[in-house]
């Protein structure tokens, strides 16, 4: 079992270089499929999702031949079964956009459903209304989802719920479709654009990604391309607010500033200063940290995967904070993590009250999701004494040499193998 140790009190001071972003990769990459060509994917984040999605276009034939730590190239033109491999499926939330990719390739799709982080329903309704408006039907039999379409014709599809996840299927399935798709109340996030970028680099005519409206007119062939993904606005965030939680003083390389506007308004709303440079910002916290309500909302609001991150900052402000999650439903599982370290929370459905203390003490805790996993490292950096962080497989799945980066930073933090599971008895 491999484990996380963070020895707290350390100041974080240097430069860390932000990854390509997750949640781009792991739509672009199913992209790919669509491609008549072979694709040079750039920028690429070197981690357990991206690997695992890359592994099953592999696994469905294509070939993934990787150039560099961050580039991979694929050749989607030997994938003839649009079949997806459960066993690897199940183990993360994006495989349900090759839903879309195959969709709009092969005209069907049979993929398993989605598993990834557990922390609320995950519904694929407005995807599958989506695929209905563009002429597929579905069925679900032996946990496979199976889409299927004669002809896929484009329509006008209003989604009921702003959904990242329907967009980007979406998207996916009405490129190729005879005709225009109009999706309304589409989702805005960064990652939206970055796809709608890479499809129209192949040949797609994508337009209004990053507004609620975006129109599709289909084409018969999408080429191969070389693309470059942006960088990770949630890596960013956790870093900056890292630096916060420890009163370091740190610079943000590879970032879009314009991507980082909630994360960073928040954050001087709390007591720290913040410069923004042309591709970078420098993070830096002398004074004490300051109470906070925060509220997550589709982008441009604050992002749900900063929720934790935030809320262990928020652990160590002075006064009371609250945290509102309008995303998810079941996001505060880690609260019960913070507590072991003297946090002061509670929560009532969505929302956390947070009573700021002086000092937080190391604890074994353990990363219940990925996201939590990064308010976890957080939390020790800033904390008194020795953290052992368990279940670090969830960490990994989103964070490039997240150990490496920390370290580098003047943490003292390193990865262990034990056997020996963290007794919750002992440490409740």
């Amino acid at each position: 079992m491999k484990k996380i140790v963070v020895n707290g009190g350390k100041q974080l001071r240097g430069e860390v270089r932000i990854s390509g972003a997750k949640n781009a990769a792991v739509a672009i990459i199913p992209a790919v499929i669509l491609s008549d060509g072979i694709c040079r994917i750039e920028n690429i984040p070197n981690i357990m999702d991206v690997n695992l999605i890359a592994n099953i276009l592999h696994e469905m034939g294509a070939r993934v031949n990787r150039i560099n730590k961050t580039t991979l190239e694929i050749d989607p033109s030997f994938i003839k079964n649009p079949v997806a491999d459960y066993d690897i499926v199940r183990r993360m939330r994006a495989s349900s956009y090759l839903l879309g990719a195959l969709l709009g390739k092969f005209s069907r799709a049979e993929v398993a459903l989605p598993g990834g982080c557990d922390f609320g329903v995950r519904p694929i309704d407005q995807h599958l209304k989506g695929f209905a408006v563009l002429g597929a039907e579905h069925s679900v039999a032996a946990g496979m989802i199976n889409v299927r379409a004669e002809h896929l014709k484009g329509g006008h599809v209003y989604l009921d719920v702003v959904s990242v996840g329907a967009t980007v299927n979406i998207m996916l399935a009405a490129v190729k479709a005879e005709g225009k798709t109009i999706i309304e109340n589409a989702a805005k996030e960064p990652h939206i654009v970055d796809l709608a970028n890479f499809l129209n680099s192949m040949g797609a005519d994508v337009r209004g990604a990053g507004t609620d409206v975006i129109k599709i007119n289909g084409v018969k062939h999408l080429n191969g391309t070389t693309y470059s993904i942006i960088p990770d606005q949630i890596e960013a965030g956790t870093y900056m607010v890292a630096a916060a939680a420890t009163g370091g003083d740190v610079i943000l390389r590879n970032v879009i500033t314009k991507h980082l506007e909630s994360i960073t308004a928040k954050l001087r709303e709390i007591g720290v200063q913040i410069d923004e440079y042309e591709d970078s910002v420098r993070v830096r916290r002398t004074g004490p940290l300051k109470r906070c309500n925060v509220k997550t909302m589709p982008h441009p609001g604050f992002p749900t995967d900063m929720q934790p991150q935030i809320a262990a900052l928020l652990s160590i402000a002075n006064g009371t904070s609250i945290v509102t999650e309008a995303v998810w439903d079941n996001r505060f599982r880690y609260i019960e993590e913070l507590k072991r370290m003297g946090a002061v929370i509670s929560v009532d459905g969505k929302v956390a009250v947070i009573e700021g203390v002086q000092e937080l003490n190391g604890a074994p805790v353990k990363a219940t999701d990925l996201r939590a996993g990064a308010a976890m490292i957080i939390a020790a950096l800033a904390a008194k004494g020795t953290t052992y962080i368990e279940d670090i497989d969830h960490i990994e799945r989103g964070y490039e040499d997240v150990v490496e980066k920390f370290s580098a930073l003047g943490a003292d933090i390193r990865i262990i193998y034990t056997d020996d599971p963290i007794n919750v008895k002992k440490t409740a």
